[in-house]
């Protein structure tokens, strides 16, 4: 067995790749082609344990360190990941399906890249405390940390996690998904190589009813960061109850894409098709909601089924390629299931369908799917599909479109499209969205990420998600009159 296979059955616990105490096994899947690429081992009980009080053991020295023994340490970490960015960009590509040219690379990998620098940035000149009057407000790191994450932004979700955690003193244990856990087996070795110290950063590879509950309820973990679905997300809710801790959920999405009738329809409608087909839909601040006006539908409809059509499938080492296949056969599935369900619902189909690509037989491939004529009350419209199906919902009016808008459980993200500023901010400021882009604007690492409702609770990113791992303590008389 070689090395990276090992480790692949391994948890890296205390600054050592160590043996589980389990002997279940779990086969990774290659979604592109159906193939079992590794086996990785799910932790028990015990193996979670272990890594928790690995963490804890190593809080108190860690915390303890300074500023700039923090700063270096990220700066040691950034050295090692641009070094070795391509590994982990592969291994994305190879687990979950994501194109390695068009998306694995310079947006997956990448993205823990963008967080190092926000972060260390940040840390360089944050103020830990400050004064009012004789008191002194205090900011420490909140503890020992348990982080769950999902299978379609893998290290992206990892870093936004990992990173400020690291930053603000705080010790931690990881539990990947199941799913597309290579990624953050490579981040691991990463770490260690970086000289991240011993039992500051665990990895317990799992699935959530075992591992990840043990996370969550576990009384030595003092804050527990989830990924997920909101369904997920309120298991980890309910299990993190009775010990009282933090809890940060970033969770669902249905967002909307709102196209005023003054904006540029060739752009936004081409724009917003390729948007949702990128990462195969599979991603939570999607706008997979399109509202459009009513006296435009048809104009919409074509413009979206061109650029339907032009959205490349199939393998995602092909440079060409702009979509792989869906991450895993249970997401396949879903999303078929709820294709079948807009057609019976009487949506109009623009593009794609059920099954799929013309000339694809292996692996998850979905078509890239557009509904037209979609109600508010159909099913595609509710649910988060998180796969490659954009729903074109039309509108009567600036009021109903942000009514329309709105009329959700979730509240993640949003678009609005207008060739006036004014007005696109004037519509932005009346969703009850938690991140709202004009015209297509790219998102910003630096500004707070999360949702309204059922989206999620608290804050990752930037300065707002680096606070999320400090408590604050008031030290009252600590300066004289």
């Amino acid at each position: 067995m070689s090395t990276n296979e090992l480790k692949m059955q391994q948890f890296y616990i205390e600054g050592n790749w160590v043996a589980p105490q389990s002997s279940q096994r779990f086969g990774v899947i290659n979604p592109a082609t159906e193939a079992t690429v590794g086996t990785i081992a799910l932790g028990s009980k015990e193996d979670a344990e272990s890594a928790i009080m690995a963490a804890r053991r190593a809080f108190g020295s860690y915390s303890d360190f300074t500023r700039e023994q923090r700063i270096d340490l990220l700066e040691s970490i950034t050295s090692v990941y641009k070094k070795r960015m391509g590994e982990v960009a592969d291994a994305i590509s190879t687990e979950m399906g994501a194109p390695f040219k068009a998306l694995a690379m310079p947006a997956q990998a990448g993205s823990m890249l963008g967080h190092l620098k926000v972060i260390t940035s940040l840390l360089k000149d944050y103020s830990f405390h400050h004064g009012n009057g004789t008191t002194r407000i205090q900011r420490e790191p909140v503890g020992v940390c348990a982080f769950i994450t999902p299978w379609n932004w893998p290290i992206q979700q990892v870093s936004c996690k990992v990173v400020p955690a690291l930053a603000a003193g705080c010790t931690m244990v990881l539990k990947p998904s199941e799913f597309s856990p290579l990624s953050a087996l490579v981040f691991a070795d990463i770490l260690d190589e970086a000289g991240v110290p011993a039992g500051v950063f665990n990895l317990v590879n799992g699935d959530g009813p075992t591992v990840g509950s043990i996370l969550a309820s576990h009384p030595e973990i003092d804050l527990v960061s989830f990924t997920g679905s909101t369904r997920a997300g309120v298991q980890v809710s309910q299990a993190a109850a009775p010990t009282v801790k933090n809890v940060t959920l970033e969770l669902g999405g249905k967002s909307a894409n709102i196209l005023l009738e003054d904006a540029d329809f060739p752009s936004a409608v081409t724009g917003g098709v390729v948007g949702m087909m990128t990462n195969s839909g599979q991603t939570c601040a999607a706008t997979s909601r399109m509202l459009v006006p009513r006296a435009r539908l048809s104009e919409v409809e074509e413009i979206a089924r061109r650029a339907a059509e032009n959205v490349v499938v199939g393998d995602p080492q092909n440079a060409k390629t702009i979509m792989g296949p869906l991450a895993n056969a249970p997401q396949f599935e879903k999303v078929q299931s709820l294709i079948q369900k807009g057609i019976e619902e009487g949506a109009t189909l623009v593009a794609g369908g059920v099954g799929k690509p013309e000339g694809i037989t292996t692996g998850y491939f979905a078509k890239p799917t557009i509904f037209s004529s979609v109600t508010k009350e159909m099913t595609i419209a509710r649910e988060e599909v998180f796969g490659p199906v954009l729903c074109i919902i039309p509108y009567n009016s600036e009021d109903d479109a942000v009514e329309i808008a709105n009329d959700s459980e979730y509240g993640l993200s949003g678009n609005v499209c207008s060739s006036s500023v004014k007005r696109a901010q004037s519509v932005a400021l009346r969703l009850r969205t938690g991140n709202v882009s004009l015209n297509g604007a790219m998102p910003d690492m630096s500004a707070p990420f999360g949702g309204y409702k059922k989206s999620g609770i608290g804050r990752e990113w930037g300065l707002y998600g680096f606070e999320e791992f400090l408590e604050v303590k008031s030290i009252f008389g600590f300066y004289k009159n």
